[in-house]
């Protein structure tokens, strides 16, 4: 089962490299008939105009290949088309530096500079020339710039609802245009209200409800869905007037129809008063919105056109136009450079966060219930988008990308979507990105291409040409109808024939109808064999065209694609030994080389000696190597014996050096001993021994200065490196055992004294027992009197014990 898995991921493997390869080469896989197809197959790719390049068999898509291998191939640099791409910077305006100044300063300074001529983006216009593949780059400068105009319309919710919001907001004017001071000299205010479209069910349609639309006693004026009440003026009093003099209206559902106006405002340029500045839109209310299809439910069908349609600053074709989607008003704020503020009550904060998120350079902030706080509301939703700038495109044409990486504050570098931005940017910071724009292909057949880069809420923009290489240059100077592509078949250009339509072959020589006869491919065998090419090529108007391989460096040639140069001899896993080239399967090779596998070197400096004797004079240098005549010889020229006596005591010290750290050269020894390879075993077994070597093994047996022995062997290897195997413990003689000895001492006097005390035991019992044999002898011959005792007398009394029975 092991040796299975162990073949399919070889297997596998193998495939990968192999498709590796294959996809690695693009210019190989492009199959490119001319040069132009060639150079837009990728950057690497180049086409050799040579027209003695092609060998016999090869493809004219042979011609196109990778520059390092057109070259290894034999064509010339200067014959090789390899067009690169370019870029030209056509405007570059640097960024303005401007200080806003004070009092008379102030006025000079807005008189010096109109808002078109201040510059926030640098460069302004360039061009690229673009090659397939190959990217262009280039650093685009952003600087906010100081004292920067700014244009501001409030539109504002006039529903009923609004009614205490709109007292505050009537002396918004001066009020407003005096905290925008601290921020720009150059700025201008504009009004603008909205309620709802004016049919059913959106508002009452009863003429008593169009005239007065408000319950009870109060006074409103007639619903509307959008009027332009004042155009951008730098007049805050205007603003004040003009805003005192609006009335509540009022409507019967809860959403409003502020989509129908922002669209308005946004595309009614001219009416609104926009200029080529900051554009600010204030979009005031404490309801929630209408979008694309609720006019359905007043019967109206037909999307939004995006137009204007203002009359008399009136919103005219509510009733006819449905409401625009969000999308749709995103590109038309986008298109207009417009940045939107929405400043809607606590209640509808969730519902406008989520709008903000899909409309770029927004804001949300939270309206008090009477609008008291929409100055600071601006201010702060102004601090907030102004700090942040985005980068888009227009629409790229097909096959071309861009990337961006942007170069922000604080040196934080940013790639991919997130390439596209910088935030928190002060007045006069200056932020870098880099893009680079590369191109597949050759869209569009080469046509010139305009694309647009801009930040998001500004007006300017980055106007970038693409031209595209989609011809080399030699092209132009083909020759259509050559006489060179058989009688005029086709266009001679870059080294090759481009065949009309309908022509194929090298030489445009055959019809496409013709291609594939009998006699045609009679010629395409070799001694009239079976085989159309050697089954390495196909039969094209009676030649061979030979097949391509997966590898790009193996290539088959000759008549009849019999040959390749990847079959050749190999030499050390090289083919023709890395010193010679294959040809038609045979190895030519290189000066100083010879041998089928051009791995024998003539070169005799590699064995000569120093005494300048080849190998010494024992041997012949055979392929750059000696030979040595005698076998007790070796080494690079014969100089080493390793079995010739001396050789153990020659090494005695350098081995001990080495191996034990000992000896008169252990201070020298990384200097004096370094000529050899050692090998450290266990014990002398380990050791290698005559028999187990194809080269001679000297053993050796040295002592040293404490009379210890240690045991090596001496040895050229195959590879004439000197080996020494050494037994990395030395053989000592063995020293007293102290502790048994005293141990012994010990137990002697120990075992002396128990003897010393059995024998005085023993001989004490001997003593005691003949002392009492001698008592005993002596008793037996004692005499004793045996006479009565004339003292004694018998008893004169008895006495009976009348109770005693005898018992």
């Amino acid at each position: 089962m092991d040796l299975k898995l162990l073949l399919v991921s070889i297997l596998f493997g193998v495939f990968c490299f192999s498709n590796a390869q294959k996809e690695g080469n693009e210019c190989i896989n492009a199959n490119a008939k001319y040069c132009g197809e060639c150079i837009q197959a990728g950057a690497k790719c180049g086409w050799c105009k040579d027209p003695e390049f092609l060998k016999q068999g090869e493809t004219v898509s042979t011609r196109c290949d990778e520059l390092q291998s057109l070259i290894k191939r034999g064509c010339d640099d200067d014959m090789i088309e390899n067009p690169r791409g370019d870029q030209k910077i056509l405007k570059n305006k640097a960024v303005t530096n401007r200080g806003r100044g004070e009092g008379k300063q102030k006025s000079e300074a807005r008189l010096k500079l109109k808002p078109e001529e201040i510059t926030q983006i640098q460069p302004q216009k360039l061009s690229l020339i673009l090659r397939s593949g190959e990217p262009q780059s280039f650093d685009l400068k952003f600087k906010r710039a100081e004292d920067y105009p700014i244009d501001l319309y409030y539109l504002m919710d006039l529903s009923y609802s609004m009614k205490d919001d709109l007292e505050n907001v009537k002396n918004l004017g001066t009020s407003l245009m005096l905290e925008m001071s601290k921020i720009t000299s150059d700025f201008r205010i504009g009004f603008g209200s909205f309620v709802e479209k004016t049919v059913m069910p959106y508002i009452s349609t009863t003429p008593a409800k169009l005239l007065n639309p408000c319950t009870g006693d109060q006074n409103c004026t007639s619903p509307f869905s959008y009027k332009n009440v004042l155009k951008l003026t730098s007049d805050g009093k205007k603003f004040n007037t003009l805003v005192g003099k609006q009335h509540i209206s009022g409507n019967l559902d809860s959403p409003e129809g502020g989509f129908d106006a922002i669209m308005q405002v946004a595309v009614c340029g001219d009416h609104i008063g926009w200029r080529n500045v900051t554009r600010l839109l204030v979009f005031s209310t404490d309801a929630g919105f209408h979008f694309a299809g609720d006019g359905k439910l007043g019967g109206i069908v037909l999307p939004n056109d995006g137009k204007c349609h203002l009359e008399n600053n009136i919103y005219t074709m509510s009733h006819y136009y449905d409401y625009p989607s969000i999308a749709h008003l995103v590109q038309k704020l986008s298109d207009n450079n417009i940045q939107t503020i929405f400043a809607v009550t606590e209640e509808f904060q969730p519902v406008y966060k989520e709008l903000k998120n899909l409309i770029p350079k927004s804001a949300v902030g939270t309206l008090s219930a009477n609008s008291s706080n929409v100055i600071n509301l601006i201010i702060d939703a102004y601090n907030s988008l102004s700090s942040e700038v985005i980068l888009e495109n227009s629409k790229l044409p097909e096959g071309v990308t861009i990337a961006y990486t942007s170069h922000c504050k604080n040196g934080v570098v940013s790639e991919g979507e997130s390439g596209r931005k910088c935030s928190n940017i002060s007045i006069g910071d200056q932020v870098m990105f880099s893009i680079t724009v590369t191109s597949k292909g050759c869209p569009k057949q080469g046509k010139p291409e305009t694309i647009k880069i801009k930040p998001l809420g500004f007006t300017e923009e980055v106007e970038i040409t693409l031209n595209f290489i989609c011809e080399c240059e030699c092209n132009q100077d083909g020759i259509e109808n050559s006489e060179l592509c058989h009688f005029g078949n086709g266009t001679y250009e870059c080294g090759a024939c481009k065949c009309n339509e309908g022509r194929v072959g090298r030489q445009c020589e055959c019809s496409s109808n013709d291609v594939a006869t009998e006699d045609m491919d009679r010629t395409c065998r070799k001694d009239n064999g079976t085989d159309i090419c050697s089954n390495n090529g196909d039969c094209v108007c009676g030649t061979c065209e030979c097949k391509k391989r997966d590898n790009p460096e193996e290539r088959y040639s000759g008549q009849y694609c019999e040959c390749d140069n990847f079959n050749c001899d190999r030499s050390g896993n090289k083919l023709c030994g890395g010193h010679g080239r294959c040809e038609c399967r045979v190895c030519v090779c290189d000066p100083m080389w010879t041998g089928s596998a051009c791995d024998c070197s003539l070169d005799n400096s590699t064995c000569m000696a120093s005494n300048q004797q080849l190998c010494n004079g024992r041997g012949t240098c055979e392929c750059g190597t000696c030979k040595c005549t005698d076998p007790k010889f070796q080494g690079p020229t014969c100089e080493t014996c390793p079995t010739c006596p001396g050789v153990c005591t020659e090494h005695k010290e350098c081995v001990q050096c080495r191996a034990f750290g000992t000896g008169e050269k252990k201070e020298t020894c990384e200097r004096d001993c370094s000529d050899f390879n050692l090998i450290k075993v266990k014990d002398r077994e380990k050791l290698p021994q005559p028999n187990d070597a194809t080269y001679p093994v000297m053993h050796c047996k040295e002592r040293d200065a404490n009379d210890c022995w240690f045991y090596y062997t001496f040895a050229v290897n195959n590879n004439t490196q000197k080996e020494v195997h050494v037994v990395d413990i030395l053989d000592c003689p063995a020293g007293p055992d102290i502790i048994p000895i005293v141990a012994g001492v010990v137990a002697g006097i120990v075992l002396i004294g128990l003897a010393l005390l059995l024998i005085w035991k023993l001989l004490m019992i001997i003593h005691d027992r003949r002392e009492f044999a001698k008592f005993e002898k002596e008793k037996m011959n004692a005499k004793w009197d045996t006479g009565e005792n004339p003292i004694y007398k018998s008893a004169v009394t008895t006495v009976v014990n009348p109770k005693y029975e005898g018992k």
